[in-house]
């Protein structure tokens, strides 16, 4: 089965192909390869650690699970504390409603999800509570790099797929972080022995 290697060189091959066979300019062509090159690095890479997060033995699909639904419980209590609550913006430059309000109760929320969990995963609660607050946090991180994305290419919304949602990648830009780093909490700060 081909590799990650396998799918960059690929990929590579391809940027290489069009941007030499394209009849735009070269001005033209150069630049647009590096914004595709910028989408794999920013979007499939780190999507791609769903799989090897699944993938991590008996743990693996609630692993998964744990990271979505931290993830979606936190963009929720975000939403709902900072159109309520909110008063201070976070980044107004990159994102004018996101507020600090909803950045609390995003993290609160991801905790509370952690205790849920508690009862489904045999790992210690202090780490399950570790794991969902740097997930919560790589999650907001994540958000807040896909509306800097968009507002470098002088857009509001990543599509018009899901109107009134802002396009897919910002149903997903929470995930782009949150997946990769509970991978990496599970795998270099857990260290469970399967």
């Amino acid at each position: 089965m081909p590799g990650l290697e396998t799918a960059f060189f690929l990929f590579v091959l391809g940027i290489a192909a069009i941007t030499l066979l394209t009849k735009r300019p070269m001005v033209e062509a150069l630049p647009a390869a590096g914004i595709s090159s910028s989408g794999l690095i920013l979007v499939a890479f780190p999507l791609s650690f769903a799989v090897r997060l699944h993938g991590t033995g008996r743990e693996g699909p609630l692993l998964l699970l744990f990271a979505l639904v931290i993830t979606w419980v936190g963009d929720s209590a975000a939403y709902f504390a900072g159109r309520s609550i909110g008063k201070h913006t976070l980044a107004p430059h990159l994102s004018p409603k996101k507020t600090w309000e909803g950045t609390l109760a995003s993290f609160l929320g991801s905790l509370v999800v952690g205790l849920a969990f508690a009862r489904f995963m045999a790992m210690p609660l202090p780490h399950l509570l570790g794991m969902a607050a740097v997930g919560n946090i790589a999650g907001q991180v994540g958000d807040l790099l896909e509306s800097a994305y968009k507002r470098s290419a002088g857009i509001k919304d990543s599509g018009s797929i899901l109107p009134g949602h802002g396009g897919v990648l910002d149903r997903i830009d929470a995930l782009i972080l949150a997946i990769p780093v509970v991978w990496y909490y599970w795998i270099l700060i857990y260290s469970p022995k399967s």
